[in-house]
């Protein structure tokens, strides 16, 4: 075999070899791009979790920040209301009981109110007397109806302090 021959053939070896390698090479950048991309694709899960908890933690903050102040808030209302019914007797004293008569249409309307119902205007005299109610009975319940409307007011306060803690769509 000639010189030539044996150059050609070293030639064909080494572009054979040549080829081999950058096909190797490319299946190997191939392979590290694949790892790089799942790795981008784990961060940005990892990222999306991590954004997730931090979130549900301060919301978790929040409510029992709004947990706790309604809490409170509810306690003072209900001692308000306690201590408004003890002093009943030093304002509406047995005295005024025995010289006011509560009549039966009073106790009507304000039954009517309570349950947001129209009052039967059949029910015979509303100027007659209630039988067994005294003026203090009517502060006590009134005393009681505006604790509760005050224990309602708390919630709705805590409600809406609890909606206004929520992320909103446009955070980020």
């Amino acid at each position: 075999m000639s010189a030539r021959a044996i150059l050609a053939l070293l030639m064909v070896a080494l572009l054979a070899a040549i080829a081999f390698g950058a096909a190797y090479q490319q299946s190997r950048i191939a392979a590290a791009q694949r790892d790089t991309d799942d790795a981008k694709a784990r961060y940005a899960v990892a990222t999306v979790e991590r954004d997730t908890a931090r979130i549900e933690r301060d919301a978790a903050r929040a409510n029992v920040r709004i947990v706790t102040q309604y809490v409170d808030r509810v306690q003072t209302v209900h001692l308000t209301g306690a201590t408004i019914t003890k002093e009943i007797p030093v304002y509406v004293t047995a005295k005024a009981d025995a010289a006011c008569v509560v009549p039966a249409g009073f106790v009507r309307i304000h039954d009517a109110a309570a349950a947001n119902t129209a009052p039967d205007a059949s029910a015979g005299d509303p100027d007659a007397p209630a039988a067994g109610l005294t003026l203090s009975a009517v502060a006590d319940t009134v005393a009681g109806n505006y604790t509760t409307c005050h224990t309602i007011r708390e919630q709705m306060i805590g409600l809406q302090d609890y909606i206004n803690s929520l992320p909103t769509s446009e955070s980020p």
